[in-house]
């Protein structure tokens, strides 16, 4: 019986995201949002909560991430990412100052003490990684000059947030300078081990997945992605940098085979990633703070504007590119809510969670809303200016 309603559950959601998508895509927007508001409708105080399948649903959303980012990496090699990262070192720089600093002042303005500052810098300072790789994507961005600016950045942040949640787990359980010093270590190494054997071995981790049938390659190539994931993720490193590291070992006509395979697994798990995210978030909890979340949201979206700006300037990418590259930045997902859920089972502040949630919901939703409808616009006042 709980197998049959399990089935009958998971049946229902995946049902009603094809009909979502099917709606967007007749009228000409992103199912991100769409995606997220299902969540919300079948989460708790929703209309129609899910009563078995949550917990099948967040090991699916896991895997969105992660394939999400195994298939970014796909699109470039590892000499074109660290040429990438040395060249917009200073972009995210500027990225971190930026989008750290609106989170952190206003934890401080409220009075929640500076381990929740810590906390919610970082939850206004990273980009969603699965969501703007969805909308680059879906808007067929992915060949755009710009994109490897974006790239650089994201992967940047995922490296900051590879030494940021350490940090942020020491100071919120309390732990000594030492121990998390050693945590610390521990998360960077692992990192510097891994884009070593991408740019040092990576012809050997080719031949080891290359294969003529399409079923073999696609076992390994996910089954990579997952072990060095899984790995990553038990060295205090996230899974989506593992996988992403991966994408970025194999290279040329393998790639593109590789690509091609796990476009349509990666868009079904990648939809469970947005609801699953929607189904975290209680309704009733948003509106106290929904106010103080939207003014917070609006301060990010100028400031990751003006980071893509400056990062895609100093690239010579034309205005145009500068918008879209700001506009990409734009959303906050699965890192910001990890984030706000660490600070909240630590005790940072009762309220620190919902402003979290509805903060990364506008932002989530809105992004992708952003690079659809608000892009053109702002393009063409770019280039009048």
């Amino acid at each position: 019986m709980h197998t049959a309603i399990l089935f009958v559950e998971l049946g229902g959601v995946v049902l009603a995201l094809g009909v979502l998508g099917a709606f967007a895509l007749r009228v000409g927007i992103s199912p991100i949002p769409l995606y997220l508001i299902a969540g919300l409708a079948f989460g708790t105080g929703g209309i129609l909560p899910l009563a078995t399948s949550e917990d099948f649903i967040s090991v699916g959303a896991e895997l969105g991430v992660i394939l999400l980012l195994l298939t970014l990496g796909l699109e470039y090699n590892a000499d074109e990412l660290v040429t990438s990262l040395r060249g917009n070192a200073k972009g995210g720089l500027v990225d971190l100052v930026l989008n750290a600093a609106p989170g952190a002042v206003a934890a401080l303005l409220l009075g929640w003490g500076p381990v929740a500052a810590i906390a919610m810098a970082g939850v206004t300072y990273a980009t969603s990684s699965g969501i703007t790789a969805k909308v680059l994507s879906d808007l067929g961005w992915i060949g755009n000059r710009e994109t490897p600016v974006v790239l650089s950045l994201l992967v940047f942040e995922d490296l900051t947030m590879a030494l940021y949640l350490p940090i942020l787990t020491a100071v919120l359980a309390g732990v000594g300078f030492i121990g998390g010093a050693v945590t610390v270590a521990i998360a960077l190494a692992t990192v510097s081990v891994v884009l070593l054997v991408a740019l040092k071995y990576g012809r050997l981790i080719e031949a080891f997945v290359r294969s003529p049938n399409s079923e073999v390659l696609l076992l390994k190539v996910v089954g990579l992605a997952l072990l060095v994931a899984g790995l990553a993720q038990k060295l205090q490193v996230s899974a989506a940098v593992g996988a992403f590291l991966v994408g970025i070992a194999l290279s040329g006509e393998l790639a593109e085979d590789a690509r091609a395979l796990l476009s349509p697994l990666r868009d079904l798990f990648a939809a469970v990633f947005f609801v699953f995210f929607g189904l975290q978030t209680d309704p009733a909890a948003i509106w106290p703070v929904a106010g103080l979340a939207a003014l917070l949201a609006v301060v990010s979206m100028i400031t990751k504007l003006a980071t893509g700006a400056y990062a895609a300037r100093r690239a010579g990418i034309a205005r145009e590119g500068r918008v879209r590259a700001g506009i990409a930045l734009i959303p906050r997902g699965e890192f910001n809510i990890v984030i706000a859920g660490l600070a909240v089972a630590a005790g940072a502040h009762p309220d620190l969670g919902p402003l979290a949630a509805a903060y990364v919901l506008i932002l989530a939703a809105f992004g992708p809303l952003a690079a659809r409808l608000v892009q053109p616009l702002i393009a063409a006042v770019a280039r009048r200016a």
